[in-house]
Order: structure tokens, then sequence, then C-alpha cells
């Protein structure tokens, strides 16, 4: 099964971005890491970032008509974009929405509130990369 592991705005700076928020781990590593552990789950992953709303909609658009699955990580467009509500509730096959740190814990009131929330599966927060792991996992029981 394909599944796309998409990543939205400054989630290409993993190591260099605020890291004891987000951790050490770099961006090309967690690429590796997500390709790894979907070959051990049976899973062939497509690891994608952008800092372009319209590209990350795009890319969920082409999931939709596909019915492929999606690990998502919208950072910052998490907290506001009703375009990415509208093209996540178009998906018809698991949507699991991650965080590397946990939202709800956060300082900011802004980061409490989820467009992706109410059409995911799952929401997996504050367990850093790993965090992809366990929602390849989801996604991988959910077939």
């Amino acid at each position: 099964m394909r599944v796309l592991v998409l990543n939205g705005p400054n989630l290409g700076r993993l190591g260099r971005r605020q890291p004891e928020i987000y951790g050490a781990t770099s961006y090309a590593e967690l690429v590796a890491r997500c390709e790894e552990w979907g070959r051990g789950l049976g899973l062939e992953v497509d690891v994608r970032q952008t800092n372009h709303e319209g590209e990350l909609l795009d890319w969920l658009n082409t999931a939709a008509d596909d019915a492929t699955p999606v690990v998502l990580n919208a950072g910052a467009w998490t907290h506001y974009s009703w375009a990415l509500y509208d093209a996540c509730a178009q998906l018809s096959a698991p949507l699991v929405e991650v965080h590397l740190s946990d939202p709800a814990q956060r300082p900011e009131e802004f980061r409490h509130h989820s467009v992706v929330t109410p059409h995911a599966l799952a929401v997996i927060a504050g367990k850093g990369v790993d965090g992809y792991r366990e929602a390849l996992q989801v996604i991988g029981s959910s077939a």
C-alpha cells in the first residue's frame, strides 16, 4: 500500500529550527526513517515537504482522487487553513495527523485548535519523530 507523508511549512528545517521544541533529527533523517519504518510495515512511503499551501492542497486532492492514505503534519496551517480543512474532508482513505511537539501543551493559544483533527482517524502529538512511526503503524493496521 502506498502512503503519503506530507509535511507543511518550516518542517524542511528540522534539526536546525528550534531543536529544543522540534528535536535534533534533520528532515533528511526523518525521510529515511519514514521510508524504513514503512518498509517494515509493508508500506510504500512517499515523504514530501512544502512551504506552499497550494502545493499541499494539490497533494491532498490527488490523495483523495486515488484513495491514498495520508500522514499529515501541516505545521502552522493546522491551526487556521480552512482550505486545508476542506481538502482533508474529501479524503476517503485514512488520515493520521501528527505533530512533533504537543500543540495542546504549547503556550501559544492559537496552536490549541486544529482544522485537521475533525477528519483524522488518529492524532499523534508530542512524540517527536517517533510519532511518524506510530502514525504509519495506524495506517498499516487500518488496511
